[in-house]
């Protein structure tokens, strides 16, 4: 059992503190966990729509409208549900002190790529890369 850490409301992480320190992996962990409840929630919001709209209905405009919304609210639903196993991996490297790092390259993600994607598991000129040898592959 790991000791509580404690972390202020307005804490945010700094670039002139030791990188991945026990304060930044709890703001990384909480974040992570605030989103996922948010995923889940919305999720749970899907299924009890889906559930209320599979009604009958009669007229054929209505019911073309309503399939199509149910398709796209099951595309979102499967986004989120990528993203929240996504997000359980970011946990995971936290839990096993590999989170912050490429996995390409080992050096640190810098404090602003993962505060807005605290999924990341690249630093940006290695996703940058990935991203420009998966173009060229497509492009073949």
């Amino acid at each position: 059992m790991k000791a509580e850490v404690f972390l202020p409301d307005d804490y945010r992480p700094a670039e002139d503190e030791p990188f991945m320190n026990e304060r930044q992996l709890e703001y990384f962990r909480r974040k992570l966990m605030v989103w996922k409840q948010e995923l889940l929630d919305q999720s749970s919001e899907t299924i009890g729509n889906l559930q209320e709209s599979a009604r009958s209905v009669p007229d054929l405009a209505d019911r073309a409208s309503e399939e199509t919304d149910r398709a796209l609210e099951l595309r979102t639903r499967d986004r989120q549900r990528k993203l929240v196993s996504k997000i359980d991996a970011a946990l995971r490297r936290i839990d096993e002190g590999e989170y912050g790092y490429c996995e390409m390259t080992g050096e640190p993600i810098s404090l602003k790529r993962l505060d807005a994607r605290p999924i990341a598991i690249m630093t940006l000129e290695a996703q940058e890369k990935h991203e420009r040898r998966e173009k060229v592959h497509r492009d073949e």
